[in-house]
């Protein structure tokens, strides 16, 4: 029996608790590291080369679309499953989007996500309960999303941000002026409009306070960073 390497990565205690406790009843899985910083799970999952990788979204310094995405950047193998306390239909599509393989709402049953391990490893999706092809996947999606499809959009048309978008919607959280921005980033003050103009673009919406209030509804953005 091969066994099926998973790290997770959440910063609440309780949810991490709860999991371990489930994967460790399973004979073909297991844990080999659990982490709640979204940067540091970057790290470690490139030097222990899991199988699976079952993030939160909400993180703290890089979120979980993010860690997926950059994680599908530089080459990783593992199959990422997205939990999320903020479950809709945009979120869903912004995570199999950044590159996940399954999709859960936190209140899933654990049982559920086991299943999808074991599934996601055989090249499967897991979405709202139904497990798809990846073929299948794009006409399902095409069918919810009108004429959306995983491979027909580019990246810049619509979120999840980039990471130096979400770099500054953090510094915009937190209070902090076009002009301390652009000192802090080593960049011009243009060019900080110009992502600004980028990100309201993107989440469609008409100012920064709105930008912030996406973020932190979605946990893009955890209200903690906001206010440090």
């Amino acid at each position: 029996m091969n066994t099926l390497r998973v790290i997770f990565v959440d910063d609440h205690p309780v949810f991490r608790d709860g999991l371990r406790v489930r994967l460790s009843a399973e004979e073909d899985i297991e844990v080999v590291a659990e982490l709640g910083n979204g940067e540091e799970a970057f790290t470690t999952i490139q030097e222990l080369s899991p199988d699976v990788v079952i993030t939160d979204v909400n993180l703290p310094g890089m979120n979980g679309l993010q860690l997926v995405r950059e994680l599908r950047a530089v080459g990783c193998k593992a199959a990422c499953i997205v939990v999320t306390a903020y479950d809709d239909e945009e979120q869903m599509y912004h995570a199999l989007r950044a590159g996940a393989a399954a999709y859960f709402s936190k209140d899933a049953a654990a049982d559920h996500i086991v299943a999808a391990i074991r599934q996601v490893v055989q090249g499967k999706y897991v979405v709202r309960g139904q497990v798809f092809e990846r073929f299948d996947l794009m006409n399902w999606l095409a069918r919810r999303f009108r004429s959306l499809s995983l491979d027909e959009i580019p990246d810049d048309t619509i979120g999840p941000l980039s990471p130096r978008e979400m770099e500054i919607l953090r510094y915009i959280a937190q209070g902090r002026s076009n002009k301390e921005i652009a000192h802090r980033l080593g960049i011009s003050r243009q060019t900080v409009k110009n992502h600004m103009s980028n990100i309201l673009r993107k989440l469609a919406v008409e100012d920064r306070t709105q930008a912030v209030m996406y973020a932190v509804r979605r946990g893009w953005i955890r209200v903690q960073d906001a206010i440090e």
